[in-house]
């Protein structure tokens, strides 16, 4: 009798154990800058919670978004740290520490955002993302359209001449100045929170960012004019750290994969939709929308920047602009 209960407590232990292995769970951060209403981060939790069906519950990711873990350049250092395990961050941090992949932010590259997918799925692409993760052991999973950066002033411009002198915030990104210094402009990279303000106030004469930014952060409200420079077509990585994907078994690594392009996907598909109603909406407001003659900006861009200065190769952009 005592052997028989002996056998079945050991029996019940075992499953018990085995039960427990089973649902032991790892708990990732998932962090980025944006706030809970965007779909970088919608699209986010959407992700988390889909790797965690597909995973049976094996992981469990937590999303922090709008800075919650610091800004970019911090998440960016905890991705090295270890003390995050998947962030959203643009390719400017990547370039930082794999200068070639910055190419992509080279003004007029790429041609609208069907064109920045097309390069997201190319042998281009697989080559300067394998050379960041070769550098930093990082991976980039997906990449997200953000939207195509246009300009705002409170004058009207036709063309790249009209911008000279002007005083424009542009963030200090090397890539993001190339086109307002090749038209003459005066940069200023004032802090993103304090915008608004120095432009109703006049301290910059005008801004860059897509439309959806420029609604959202109402700039709209203090420069009357939105000129459709087109200028940067701008984009977002999803990277997991170098430490999570080292320990991630192949078949979860395809998991992951699959769910942040799906991820990415969605996230691209709302942006670009979002941005195809808002020159509509602007004209309603009284907002002067203008289209220019981008030739006549990426033309200046191209006599007066040298991919040198920012430590790209020209036989990079050269491919990623032939990508149909």
């Amino acid at each position: 009798m005592k052997t028989r209960l002996a056998t079945i407590l050991c029996t019940a232990a075992a499953i018990m154990a085995t039960t427990a292995v089973a649902h032991a769970q790892t708990v990732l951060k998932w962090a980025h800058v944006y706030e809970t209403s965007e779909p970088f981060h919608t699209d986010s939790v959407w992700a988390a919670e889909e790797i965690a069906k597909r995973t049976d519950g094996r992981y469990k990711i937590e999303v922090y978004p709008a800075s919650q873990l610091g800004k970019e350049a911090d998440i960016n250092q905890g991705l090295k740290l270890g003390t995050v395990d998947i962030i959203i961050s643009g390719s400017s941090f990547a370039a930082r520490d794999y200068k070639p992949i910055g190419v992509t932010y080279f003004p007029y590259i790429f041609r609208s955002p069907d064109h920045l997918i097309a390069y997201t799925k190319s042998d281009v692409f697989q080559r300067l993302a394998k050379g960041y993760e070769d550098k930093t052991g990082n991976h980039i999973a997906a990449v997200s359209y953000y939207g195509t950066r246009h300009t705002t002033s409170n004058k009207p411009i036709a063309k790249c001449a009209d911008m000279q002198g002007l005083k424009i915030r542009v963030p200090d990104v090397p890539a993001y100045l190339a086109m307002p210094r090749a038209c003459g402009a005066n940069t200023t990279p004032i802090a993103f929170a304090e915008v608004y303000l120095a432009l109703q106030n006049g301290t910059v004469e005008a801004q860059e960012n897509p439309l959806t930014t420029i609604e959202a952060k109402k700039f709209f409200e203090v420069q009357k004019n939105i000129i459709l420079t087109g200028h940067i077509v701008d984009h977002l990585n999803t990277v997991v750290s170098k430490q999570l994907w080292a320990k991630l078994s192949d078949e979860d690594k395809k998991i992951f994969g699959e769910v942040m392009q799906q991820a990415a996907e969605r996230t691209t598909k709302t942006i670009a939709g979002k941005e195809n109603s808002l020159v509509a909406t602007f004209k309603e407001k009284g907002i002067n929308v203008t289209e220019v003659d981008k030739s006549d900006f990426e033309k200046n861009v191209m006599e007066k920047v040298k991919f040198e200065d920012f430590g790209y190769e020209k036989a990079d952009w050269e491919a990623i602009r032939a990508i149909q």
